[in-house]
């Protein structure tokens, strides 16, 4: 049966070669981002069947709105990969609120609103994957990164959590903690006062190209593993030293299967 695979953040980076990938294993995919030229252009060069659903993630209507149109088109979305986010290129100490505010809303609230939508359409299919692209920076404090980090580390929360409610109901999460990405992640960071930085890191042009890092992230989502992390070097290593072990994911799914919601439910 074919899958439909629905990318947020899907007009360039990691969620276009995202896209690409999905598309040779002859996935149906919905593309979904601010700039319907950029996403169409990426729809037009996959050689499958393609829906773009242009939306800004914090605008909650047109996102509920597209909750529906996407899974009207082929009557279900069997993957959806919450990847719209932005980074950061500034100290704490000089670094606006509203920074923080923004980086948060764009990506950590919208990416779980846009989650909660559709979990109800995967949970009562009894199928599904919920895929969720944090960071490195989601698992090590990262300077220059602060409101960065607190985004992807509560992205992580939210989905490990996530993971165990929805462990006795078919629907599977993932999380992937990307390294350095060849991508324009640095170019478009927030700097203090909330611009763009305009410029790019010497470790990012030099990092893993886009479309193996997707390979290497669609592969292990379809081997079924929980926590991927794509990155090389020293990222690796740090991502490896605070990996979660598949034993404690296990331990907190089987208090879900020993009846813990029902009990917390009860208990009011």
């Amino acid at each position: 049966m074919t899958q439909t695979v629905w990318i947020t953040g899907g007009s360039s980076g990691i969620g276009a070669a995202l896209a690409a990938e999905w598309a040779k294993q002859g996935a149906n995919l919905i593309l979904s981002g601010r700039d319907e030229a950029r996403l169409s252009a990426v729809a037009e060069a996959l050689d499958t069947q393609t829906l773009t659903l242009p939306f800004d993630v914090r605008d909650e209507a047109a996102m509920l709105a597209a909750t529906e149109k996407a899974i009207a088109w082929t009557g279900n979305v069997d993957v959806f990969v919450a990847n719209a986010g932005v980074s950061q290129r500034s100290q704490a100490l000089k670094t606006q609120m509203q920074v923080y505010r923004d980086i948060i809303d764009i990506d950590l609230t919208a990416q779980i609103a846009a989650s909660q939508a559709l979990l109800p359409h995967m949970a009562e299919r009894g199928s599904g994957k919920l895929v969720f692209i944090s960071s490195i920076a989601g698992k090590v404090g990262v300077p220059m990164r602060t409101a960065y980090c607190a985004a992807k580390f509560g992205l992580i929360g939210y989905a490990d959590a996530l993971r165990a409610e929805m462990s006795n109901r078919g629907v599977d999460v993932h999380v992937i903690a990307p390294g350095s990405v060849a991508t324009n992640v640095s170019r478009n960071a927030l700097t203090s006062d909330g611009t763009k930085r305009g410029k790019s890191d010497g470790v990012i042009d030099n990092g893993i190209p886009a479309a193996d890092a997707a390979k290497t992230i669609v592969d292990a989502i379809g081997e079924g593993q929980r926590e991927i992390i794509v990155a090389q070097g020293m990222e690796e290593a740090m991502g490896e030293m605070r990996r979660t072990p598949d034993q404690l994911f296990d331990q907190v799914a089987a208090m879900v299967a020993a009846g813990y919601i029902e009990k917390m439910e009860a208990e009011g």
